[in-house]
C-alpha cells in the first residue's frame, strides 16, 4: 500500500477514535457527538494524507514523528480557535491538542515503519 494512502486510512480510524475520546474528557459534549466524530475522522485524513507524503520523501523515524506531531497539533489548533470563536463556548484547549497531536505522532511512526514505497 503507498503511504498516503496507509497514512489517509489510519488517520481516519485514529481521527474516529480522537473523536469519541471526547466523550471521555468532556462528556457534556455528548449530544454534538457526530459531528466530532465527523470532524476528527476528516482531520485525521488530511493529516494522514500529509504525513504519508512527508514518508515517501523523507525516510527518518525521528523526523516522520517530529512532522507528524507538527501537522497533527496544527491541525488539532485550527479547531480550537474555531471553537474559540464561538461566544460563549468553553474552552477545551488540552481535550482537542493533545489527542490531535498524538493522532499525529502515530499516524508519523506507522508510516516511516511502513515497509512498501510509493
Amino acid at each position: 500500500m503507498k503511504k498516503p494512502v496507509y497514512g489517509m486510512a489510519l488517520g481516519a480510524v485514529l481521527g474516529a477514535l480522537d473523536g469519541f475520546s471526547s466523550l471521555l474528557s468532556a462528556p457534556e459534549t455528548a449530544p454534538g457527538i457526530l459531528g466530532i466524530v465527523i470532524g476528527s475522522t476528516f482531520k485525521g485524513v488530511l493529516a494522514g494524507v500529509l504525513i504519508g507524503w512527508f514518508a515517501t520523501r523523507v525516510k527518518s523515524l525521528p523526523l516522520g514523528m517530529l512532522f507528524g506531531l507538527g501537522v497533527g497539533a496544527a491541525l488539532a489548533y485550527v479547531i480550537v480557535y474555531l471553537q474559540s470563536l464561538e461566544p460563549g463556548s468553553p474552552s477545551y484547549f488540552w481535550e482537542i491538542m493533545l489527542p490531535g497531536s498524538l493522532v499525529g505522532v502515530l499516524v508519523g511512526y506507522a508510516t516511516q515503519r511502513e515497509r512498501r514505497a510509493a
